[in-house]
């Protein structure tokens, strides 16, 4: 390989990397809104079905905490497949051990996009912002 292809390479996988970083999602301005949107409203102090609160710090009460419905955390950094939090979004919280209803049973289930928003930012590690 020519220098000057090497160089290609190497300029090619740094704008790939500084993109992706650019394209991660994030917690305090993607993910929360969706919870305060549509959930917050039943988990609430004082209102806390399934023992969630999600106001106001909902990154607290979901990372590396564990479910009192299933013996997943709610959220696994990394593994979405292995939070209970994604299952319950999905509707497949009973094949993990879970119960209840698929989350939010009142307005309805959330759009594909928000779930993916959702999964995305679990497997990129649910960092805090």
């Amino acid at each position: 390989m020519s220098r000057r292809a090497a160089g290609l390479v190497v300029a090619a996988l740094a704008a790939g990397t500084q993109a992706g970083a650019e394209d991660k999602v994030d917690f305090g301005s993607q993910v929360a809104p969706i919870f305060d949107t549509r959930c917050v409203m039943c988990h609430v102090e004082g209102n806390e079905l399934g023992g969630l609160r999600l106001f106001p710090e909902p990154w607290a009460q979901l990372v590396g905490v564990a479910s009192t419905q299933a013996p997943l955390k709610l959220v696994e950094p990394g593994s979405p497949e292995k939070s209970y939090l994604y299952a319950k979004l999905l509707g497949t919280h009973e094949s993990v051990g879970g119960s209840g209803l698929q989350m939010p049973p009142q307005q309805g289930a959330l759009d594909a996009a928000d779930i993916e928003a959702i999964r995305r930012w679990i497997a990129e590690g649910a960092g805090r912002d």
